[in-house]
């Protein structure tokens, strides 16, 4: 009866396991988890219910809540995405001298590309998967997206593709390596940035990711109830400013002072100025619409 009633709120054809234990939480039990208050996430709530009237609406369509959920996943991805390129790129493209204004657009567009690549050969695999039951790292069962179909992963969630949500999860991987680069800007050549977050990506962010993300994850306080931190983090504070920030730290300080530092005048010309303003406009956009 009970997995009768899922099928039917999801609108589900496949068999799919839904633990007898499972209760679904209520709004309370979620804003005391996440820390929102009840009224941001009714907002919420409300915000996916009129995407989901629109569509049926404009297409004469009745959409099914499962279908409704990864619309809604799909566009956040657009979004996030859009936070790198153009707006960390503009953001930061805005901060350097005219010379160095396309070295630091094309760094952010060259991440993109490389982590895309990374995430699909093995990132996903280390993050998400299990098969290695290693509280640092995640395992080779999706290793070039081997078995991420449109089915759901059910360690993760019932109703959201595993596919889509590998995809939103790629444009995280994305924008945290491309935040080092503003501390590091006009102080290393475009293949040195493609070398460094290459290690970086497998020595810092799939490791730290499958931690506090991953099923076994060390630091999974909501999917793994044998993690020995219980850290909740939806929003990737630490996963993805956390890992960031530090990084950029320590980077700036094995780099050191670019040259000509206090000797030289570095005069940033109008048109970066312009693209600061742009991409930090396009990033505070951004994250309005996500939360």
């Amino acid at each position: 009866m009970e997995d009768q009633f899922v099928h039917d709120l999801f609108g589900l054809t496949e068999p799919i396991f839904v633990p007898r234990y499972w209760n679904p939480p209520s709004i309370f039990d979620l804003a005391q988890k996440t820390g929102f208050d009840v009224e941001s996430l009714i907002f919420c709530f409300a915000i996916g219910g009129v995407g989901a009237a629109l569509y049926d609406l404009l297409t004469g369509k009745r959409s099914r809540p499962m279908a409704t959920i990864e619309k809604h996943l799909m566009t956040s991805s657009a979004l996030v995405l859009f936070m790198t390129l153009p707006g960390l790129a503009l953001f930061y493209g805005g901060s350097v001298r005219r010379k160095n204004a396309l070295s630091v657009l094309t760094q952010c567009f060259g991440i993109a590309g490389l982590v895309t690549i990374l995430w699909w050969a093995f990132g996903y695999s280390l993050v998400f998967g299990k098969n290695y039951n290693s509280p640092f790292c995640g395992g080779s069962e999706y290793f070039f997206f081997s078995r991420v179909t449109s089915a759901p992963n059910t360690d993760y969630a019932f109703w959201v593709s595993q596919n889509v949500y590998a995809i939103f999860q790629l444009m995280f991987a994305i924008i945290t390596p491309a935040l080092i680069i503003g501390a590091v800007a006009e102080r290393m050549k475009y293949m040195s940035v493609l070398a460094f977050v290459t290690c970086w990506m497998f020595l810092v962010y799939f490791p730290q990711a499958h931690m506090v993300w991953g099923i076994t994850g060390l630091m999974n306080g909501i999917w793994n109830a044998n993690s020995q931190i219980k850290a909740i983090d939806f929003a990737g504070g630490t996963v993805v400013h956390m890992t960031s920030g530090w990084s950029a730290l320590i980077l700036c300080i094995i780099l050191g002072p670019r040259l000509g530092f206090h000797t030289a005048w570095y005069c940033v010309w109008s048109g970066p100025v312009c693209f600061g303003s742009d991409g930090t406009a396009l990033m505070r956009e951004e994250q309005s619409e996500q939360m």
